[in-house]
């Protein structure tokens, strides 16, 4: 069964507003007693944070080329292996497409840097 999700937002009036009444969960006044060291240790520790530089090597100038609808037949396996990735598996299809063909040296591809 699917997780649902519960996600909130709040405008930065809204929070300072609920600080102010005492709603917070954050011990501020351990935050600010924290050193610069111990704040890039807790940062660090943050198993959520990947810690890995970012790569623009796919990064695009500007947006990406249209699309263009078509047909085509694809093998009945090969169809259920990019379905079984979830939602936008067409993309994640012609993302694959698109690597193959700049891999193939068929010059520029789109707008990539």
């Amino acid at each position: 069964m699917k997780k649902k999700e519960h996600i909130v937002r709040y405008t930065s009036e809204e929070l300072a507003a609920m600080c102010a009444r005492g709603e917070s969960l954050t011990d501020w006044a351990k935050v600010d007693a924290m050193t610069e060291e111990e704040l890039e240790a807790s940062i660090a520790a943050d198993p959520d944070d990947v810690h890995e530089p970012l790569d623009w090597s796919q990064a695009f100038v500007g947006l990406p080329p249209g699309k263009k609808h078509i047909n085509i037949r694809v093998d009945a396996d090969v169809l259920d292996w990019f379905r079984s990735k979830g939602k936008g598996y067409q993309t994640y299809m012609n993302s694959v497409l698109r690597a193959f063909v700049a891999k193939q040296g068929a010059g520029k591809v789109g707008n990539r840097l």
